[in-house]
């Protein structure tokens, strides 16, 4: 039978745990092609065995993997905040890496938890007594995802339990019980903490995960790592199936402790160099100034800009252009059109939208955008201007996202699941260049509880064969 469960309600979502604990892995910039260009190369047995299937097509593997879309922008914070929440960014808030803020006039770095409009499932699961552990590669992304874990929760058997565990690698060695519910990680671990410019930083939080599953066995586990491998190093590459056979092993470790696991991804990552290795950069800020003569007032924010951006320059491939002042008058409104329909016309634009449309289109947060969001293809990023960006970091062709031709990424379980309905809703159409996806990386969390206690359910009220006579 499938035993009891708990559930969790949250952003109109239900969420049933079972026995067995749940790990998502959010593995960073990670294109499909990663994890299938290091199948092949045999570098990903477990994987592999999850995967595998006959050559009639049916499937012989022990897992489950359908094509999946990502959140807009392909950004890490919006679709970290996603998957924590279960729902896209319209809901949730988080725009960006960085956004224009009214209030103060500048910049600012997506990072406060009162910029989050939804709670995460991480602080529902919590407050309904369930043990919580989420561990980030790099700082910027704790502050959101344990918003709501700072109060203490009782366990299910009504013992007291401390606060939930959530800490980053990359400030590993500063985690406190008051802050973080854990200390002495790197003893935990045995590991120093690494270099936050490393692909060692990834394999200390899936280590991490290891040794909290292990010893605390939380029921709710989220582990997202970083994507500095997928900036350096293309699918197949020497270095990126060296990182992939890593977090093969421990999956395989996670899996062997019993957990249910969902590797995805925020967003993929595109090569955005031309032949010669340079990048291709359309830069906007020149470009309006060109064509429109300096005719209009506007200011253009990057969305991608985040405090690591030695691997990228600030450059991804979606810009917000504001309107200074606004677009409440007439006159302005036009600017607004006027700039969307001239920077369409660029080689390296995708498309441009305005505002409303945008966020209709993309389920984005309206007044988080700007009056202007621009879209680059696949092969190129937007940047303001050329002085505006330090790109001394770099030294490999620059690898980016941000746009449509990273939105599509892995959906895998180590679990057989039941299709999900199509009164669910959960996937979306062939879009943009992308084939349909069956879920959104935001469903994973809902994939590894609700779906799989619907399968095992369905699983065991099918009818057994009989036994031959």
């Amino acid at each position: 039978m499938t035993g009891a469960v708990t559930r969790v309600e949250v952003n109109g979502r239900e969420y049933l745990f079972g026995a067995d604990p749940v790990v998502v892995i959010c593995v960073d910039g990670s294109a499909p092609a990663y994890h299938e260009r290091a199948v092949e190369a045999g570098r990903m047995p477990w994987l592999a065995g999850l995967l595998a299937s006959t050559g009639a097509g049916a499937g012989a593997g022990t897992g489950t993997s359908w094509p999946a879309h990502g959140a807009m922008p392909a950004l890490t914070n919006p679709n970290n905040l996603s998957i924590a929440t279960g729902r896209p960014p319209a809901v949730h808030g988080i725009s960006g890496n960085t956004y224009w803020d009214d209030a103060s006039g500048t910049e600012l770095p997506m990072t406060s938890p009162d910029l989050l409009r939804a709670p995460t499932l991480f602080a529902a699961a919590h407050a309904g007594g369930l043990g919580v552990a989420v561990v980030t590669a790099k700082d910027k992304l704790r502050r959101l995802l344990g918003t709501g874990l700072d109060a203490p929760g009782p366990a299910r058997t009504g013992a007291p339990r401390p606060g939930a565990v959530c800490f980053s690698a990359e400030q590993a060695g500063a985690a406190r019980i008051e802050t973080n519910g854990i200390a002495d990680v790197p003893g935990l671990i045995g590991r120093a903490v690494p270099e936050v410019y490393s692909a060692e930083l990834s394999e200390f939080v899936l280590a991490a995960g290891v040794a909290l599953l292990r010893d605390r066995r939380p029921d709710l586990t989220y582990l997202s790592l970083s994507d500095y491998v997928q900036h350096k190093h293309a699918p197949g590459t020497a270095a990126a199936n060296d990182f992939y056979a890593m977090i093969d092993r421990y999956a395989r470790a996670l899996d062997e402790l019993g957990a249910t696991i969902v590797l995805t991804a925020d967003h993929g990552m595109s090569a955005k160099s031309d032949a010669h290795g340079r990048p291709r950069v359309v830069h906007l800020c020149d470009e309006i100034a060109r064509l429109l003569d300096g005719r209009a007032d506007l200011r253009v924010v990057l969305p991608i800009t985040d405090p690591y951006v030695a691997h990228h320059g600030a450059l991804g491939s979606l810009a917000n252009v504001h309107v200074v002042g606004g677009v409440e008058s007439a006159a302005s409104a036009g600017t607004a059109a006027a700039v969307a329909e001239a920077l369409a016309t660029l080689d390296g634009v995708q498309a441009t939208y305005l505002r409303a449309d945008a966020a209709r289109e993309f389920a984005m947060p309206a007044d988080r955008l700007g009056d202007v969001v621009v879209l680059a293809d696949a092969a190129t990023v937007l940047g303001k201007r050329a002085a505006a960006h330090d790109l001394s970091g770099l030294d490999v062709p620059l690898r980016s996202h941000g746009g449509l031709g990273e939105l599509a990424v892995p959906f895998i379980v180590n679990r057989k699941l039941i299709r999900p309905p199509a009164a669910l809703g959960l996937g979306a159409p062939a879009r943009h260049g992308n084939p349909a996806a069956v879920v959104h990386n935001y469903d994973a969390f809902y994939a590894a509880t609700t779906l799989a206690w619907l399968s095992r359910t369905a699983a065991e009220a099918a009818p057994r064969p009989r036994p031959a006579p």
